[in-house]
């Protein structure tokens, strides 16, 4: 059997499409984070934009949207979120308190003040509850694929479409170590069904797919890294029937005063529409966008229009 990868294995080196990555670790909230940008010199006198990856990634899904958002001029870091990665796994810590705390301490840590917030799936959570909870540090947030947890929640309830698209993906992962193997079992073949089945065909035709799919399958067999993302999503679905559950979402019932920019994949199989434009009633300044001929995955299918939308939605 073939040893699982070191943690250190996602720190990729230069060049990738003329960039040179540049790697360093931030100490945020009692852990340690490994962070990525393009630009080693760090300049804290430039607009951060923090980028949060989602379910089954780590910060190499912003890869495109990191040598834009530089080019244009600004300091976009992308992290390797709490459990991913070659950032640290702690045991527990994946409600939304916690994840909005980490958010909160990296802003500070990476000599900032403020930060545009931009996160896809589970990072886009991590946007929503640091807004609501520090909104000192937040000047906006752009979320991709990512409902307001109380909007996805009504529309789970509501409407069986999104209730099995949504759900399906919960429930087999809520036994202890069932999960976990699952997802790393024949070299993590559940990430190439995974993203296969909710990207767009045109994408998976493509080498940058194969590419995609073969450095997530390393990443998520990382020690600790199966069990820790499937926290997210366990503590996501168990809170629903718990004290912690109904006091997180009555701390969410409020209405952002920054601005906020929702987008989706127009062919998306797992987030439909309805739950991301029913988000807007909880930002006062609030955008939908779709982005064609993609899924799940719009920044790395479409990066090119992501980023076009990311770009433009900043300099407003």
């Amino acid at each position: 059997m073939a040893a699982a990868p070191d943690p250190s294995s996602v720190r990729f080196p230069g060049p990738w499409h003329d960039v040179d990555w540049h790697h360093f670790d931030v100490r945020a909230n009692g852990l340690k984070f490994h962070a990525v940008e393009c630009d080693p010199a760090g300049s804290p006198d430039r607009q951060l934009v923090l980028l949060l990856h989602g379910y089954t990634e780590f910060w190499w899904g912003w890869r495109h949207q990191l040598r834009a958002l530089t080019e244009a001029g600004y300091r976009a870091v992308a992290v390797d979120l709490r459990g991913y990665g070659d950032s640290d796994k702690p045991p527990r810590g994946y409600d939304g308190w916690t994840l909005a705390g980490d958010t909160n301490g990296l802003v500070r840590s990476l000599g900032h003040r403020t930060a545009t917030l931009v996160g896809n799936a589970d990072g886009g959570l991590v946007c929503w509850a640091t807004a609501a909870l520090h909104p000192r540090v937040v000047d906006r947030i752009a979320v991709l694929a990512s409902p307001h947890p109380r909007a996805l929640r009504r529309e789970v309830l509501l409407h069986r479409a999104q209730r099995s698209a949504f759900l399906s993906g919960f429930l087999h992962n809520q036994l202890p170590r069932v999960g976990e193997r699952r997802l790393v079992h024949h070299d993590a073949r559940f990430v190439d069904h995974y993203f296969r089945r909710l990207s767009s065909p045109q994408w998976q035709q493509g080498t940058d797919f194969a590419d995609t799919v073969t450095r997530n399958r390393s990443a998520l067999q990382i020690p600790y890294v199966a069990h820790s993302s499937l926290e997210y999503r366990r503590w996501a679905f168990r809170s629903q029937f718990r004290p912690d559950g109904a006091t997180f979402m009555k701390q969410m019932d409020v209405r952002l005063t920054v601005p906020v920019l929702a987008l989706r994949g127009a062919d998306d199989p797992y987030i439909f529409e309805r739950p991301l434009t029913r988000s807007g009633r909880y930002a006062s300044r609030f955008a939908y966008v779709e982005i064609p001929d993609s899924g799940h995955f719009a920044h790395q299918e479409q990066p090119e229009a992501v980023s076009r939308q990311l770009l433009g939605f900043i300099s407003t």
